[in-house]
């Protein structure tokens, strides 16, 4: 007995790690939290109880006969012909059953592409990799990315809690209000993917495609882009904060004075100083994944920045590069991305940073010039 309590140990422990590991293992779709997520969970769930239902009444008895009646126990083959009315209720019975579910599937399905008479209308536009939010009639627009610290993604400091899940800007909505989005691409396929709202939509360049939700509840909202979209592909997350109606419309409001103060402020003149520690945050919101802290890019990637020919050369060469981009390259062009200020900040950071000392300033007005 004394040598059995060793074994019975181990087997109760490992009985308890599978409980644990069972505890955070979901098997089902995420909770639903709008009308459309309730009706794809609902239909899940019937398509799952019916499929559930045909193993049990076929299947069953399929496997019962075949141990009941195999030739070791002494049974012979049954001689019959064709039976008609068998035949067609063979054939009946899946036609129905596929009707049956056929039709709550096609109400479904009908339901998200109606996006008419909405609330709100939000444009989303996939870059690589991250998403620009416009509020159509609202005059806001800004671009959401990854929050995550580089340390967590290198592994040099503990993964948090939302990790590869977590943005500078959240996509704010009403909530229980319908907001329709129109979804496009700047470069490549991505896909706008919220488990909780029952909506995956590409967003396709040269393509106009819409989907729409209406949240019941306020909260934080996670996903991701679903489509393979290149090495940034994990680092793309959609985040969506709902918010009661009084208190997004006063958000709303906080945001047009907010750019209308930027606006006033990218008019004026600035000091170098003042340009480069703006420029230092933009540079790590938006550049740091390709080029590095130190700004020495990846090799046979990324170029480096850090005694670039571009950066240490003339000031209207740079600002074009970082405007326009390059095409068929990964440099994106920031001046869709970024308003006059940023766009002369983070130049003027690069070309006073690591062992770049051009000892020049670019202003929002140089900017603004390349707009006209």
């Amino acid at each position: 007995m004394a040598r059995r309590l060793p074994s019975l140990a181990l087997i109760g422990l490992a009985a308890t790690l599978c409980r644990s590991a069972q505890a955070g293992y979901a098997i089902n779709l995420a909770p639903p939290a709008t009308p459309i997520a309730q009706q794809i969970y609902d239909l899940h769930t019937l398509v799952l109880w019916v499929c559930a239902a045909i193993f049990v009444v076929v299947f069953l008895p399929m496997f019962w006969s075949i141990l009941r009646h195999r030739r070791s126990k002494g049974h012979l083959p049954a001689q019959f012909s064709g039976n008609t009315r068998l035949e067609i209720a063979w054939t009946a019975v899946p036609v129905l059953i596929l009707v049956g579910m056929a039709w709550p599937a096609a109400r479904t399905v009908v339901a998200m592409k109606d996006t008419s008479r909405p609330d709100l209308t939000i444009q989303v536009t996939g870059h690589q990799w991250k998403w620009e939010y416009a509020y159509l009639g609202e005059g806001v627009r800004f671009f959401s990315s990854l929050a995550t610290p580089r340390e967590q993604i290198y592994a040099s400091r503990p993964k948090g809690a939302d990790y590869l899940l977590e943005v500078d800007r959240p996509l704010v909505v009403p909530a229980g209000r319908k907001v329709r989005l129109v979804l496009t691409s700047a470069d490549v396929i991505h896909a706008w993917w919220v488990p909780e709202f029952g909506v995956k939509q590409d967003a396709i360049p040269g393509f106009i495609r819409d989907s729409w939700f209406e949240v019941r509840r306020p909260g934080t909202y996670r996903g991701q882009c679903a489509e393979l979209c290149g090495v940034g592909h994990g680092y793309m997350p959609v985040v969506v904060e709902a918010l009661p109606p009084e208190r997004f419309a006063a958000w709303l409001a906080e945001e047009k004075a907010r750019l209308a103060a930027a606006s006033r402020t990218a008019a004026l003149d600035q000091s170098p100083t003042e340009l480069v520690r703006r420029g230092e945050q933009v540079y790590k919101t938006h550049c740091v994944a390709c080029h590095g802290a130190d700004g020495a890019g990846v090799p046979g990637a990324f170029p480096a920045l850090d005694g670039s020919p571009i950066v240490r050369g003339p000031r209207l060469d740079h600002l074009r590069r970082v405007f326009e981009g390059k095409p068929g390259t990964a440099m994106a062009a920031f001046g869709r991305q970024l308003d006059d200020l940023d766009i002369a900040a983070v130049v003027s950071y690069e070309r006073n940073s690591w062992s770049n000392r051009a000892g020049d300033a670019v202003q929002p007005a140089e900017v603004a010039a390349l707009r006209r």
